[in-house]
Order: C-alpha cells, then structure tokens, then sequence
C-alpha cells in the first residue's frame, strides 16, 4: 500500500516506510521529527520542473507527462521498484511538504506506483 501525507502531520507508526520525495528539505523540521526512513532526490522533480509548474492546477495534466520523462533515468527506475517491492510487504508514506497535496509530485507518483505498477 501506497499513501500519501504532508510531512509536518504528526507521525505515526502506521505511516510505515516513510519517503520524503521532494527535492528540498522541508523548513523548519528537523530529521527527528521528521521521521523520514529515505531522502529519496532522485525521484524528485528537477529544479525546473518544479518552478514550471508551481503547482498551478491547470499545469497539473503537463506536469505529470513531464514529470514521468524525467522519472526515466536508471536510478529512478530503481528507487520505483524497491518501492513498489516495499509496499508489497507493507505501507510506504510518500511525504512531501506542498500546502497542494492534491496536485503535489508525491501525489502524481502515488498514482503512477498504483495504476502502472511503477513503471515510468
């Protein structure tokens, strides 16, 4: 099972394996009260994807394809399917910091590792 949460909502055990998928660290928290097994950059929006898209919602359709290409590179690839593999086994939280959640990259991977099967 994959969910989804912000990542200043107070943690809790049944959160699981806990990924911050966002390319910057969230303000004002610290690793402790994060909670955050993985740090996972490498499947996060590049730089300018992000402030592309700020997180406009008549982007959001533009920004998942865009989002997707860049999702293909080897290490991507990899950090999906151990993912995908850990979620088989339990939940896996994709934490993110965007007051967007909805509209959020964490969300657009949350739909990519549960209708694709992970695959980009």
């Amino acid at each position: 099972m994959i969910v989804t949460k912000r990542v200043y909502e107070p943690y809790s055990k049944r959160d699981g394996y806990r990924v911050l998928v966002d390319r910057l660290w969230p303000r004002g928290l610290t690793k402790a009260k994060a909670h955050v097994d993985l740090w996972a950059r490498e499947i996060a929006p590049s730089t300018e994807l992000r402030k592309w898209y700020a997180h406009d919602p008549d982007r959001w359709a533009e920004f998942q394809r865009r989002y997707r290409a860049e999702l293909k590179h080897a290490e991507a690839k990899a950090l999906l399917a151990d993912l995908r593999r850990r979620a088989r086994r339990g939940r896996v939280t994709l934490v993110y910091s965007s007051h967007a959640g909805e509209i959020s990259n964490a969300a657009a991977l949350e739909r990519l590792l549960a209708f694709q099967g992970g695959r980009v």
